[in-house]
């Protein structure tokens, strides 16, 4: 076998230093401070569900972030057949009541196999109207509430401190649904004002949320 001592004329024994790498901190990247690699998920906040009516970020929504992620895990409603969804606030208002355009797109397929479907529900999505419609966005709808029956997924929220333009997200979720059918859930929208949005509350449209986690991340900015 050839001698691997070394490689391109580095010796191997010294190999914690390559084109001014320092692998043994983790520090620099050919001169460049790791620090300043972009398109990192920072973890901000974390809420954690035990019979709780809601879960709410009141604080870290800021212009600290263009993009923030809220993962939420195996989330577990008190009741069975309810949906799961989200509203927003500013800092002037505290009733999670602003007015939402989203469009709501589903895929199914029952666990006995008695049933399929691939279809865009007209009757879980909304429209602005007036100054406030108060509408919870469903993430996860008609969720089963047995012992092993939970929701799972992503909710994306765009540029919340922006005070030009109106708010849109996406979700991504997948669910184990009340009649035992698995349910993958796109939806996506956008919240209709202009004022910065320096809170999120989730809750389920009624009963509480028996278990689950959602944690709280700013995307680095580009």
């Amino acid at each position: 076998m050839p001698d691997i001592s070394k490689i391109n004329n580095v010796a191997v024994a010294d190999i914690s230093k390559l084109d001014s790498i320092t692998f043994a901190h983790g520090q620099k990247v050919n001169n460049q401070d790791v620090s300043l690699v972009t398109g990192a998920h920072t973890l901000i906040a974390t809420a954690t569900a035990s019979s709780s009516s809601t879960l709410s970020f009141t604080s870290g929504i800021d212009s600290t972030y263009d993009v923030y992620e809220f993962h939420f895990v195996n989330m577990h409603g008190q009741t069975d057949d309810k949906s799961f969804g989200f509203q927003v606030d500013t800092g002037s208002d505290t009733d999670y009541d602003q007015p939402m355009t989203t469009t709501f797109f589903q895929a199914f397929f029952n666990e006995d196999g008695s049933g399929e479907g691939l279809a865009y529900s007209t009757g879980n999505d909304q429209a602005t109207s007036g100054d406030g419609n108060g509408v919870l966005s469903k993430i996860l709808k008609d969720q089963g509430a047995d012992a092993d029956q939970s929701g799972s997924g992503i909710l994306t929220l765009y540029a919340p401190s922006s005070t030009t333009y109106v708010k849109h997200f996406t979700t991504d979720a997948q669910m184990s649904q009340s009649s035992n059918y698995s349910q993958r859930v796109l939806t996506a929208g956008y919240i209709n004002i202009t004022a910065a949005i320096t809170s999120i509350q989730f809750k389920f449209d009624s009963g509480n949320i028996d278990a689950g986690e959602i944690k709280m991340y700013g995307i680095a900015k580009s």
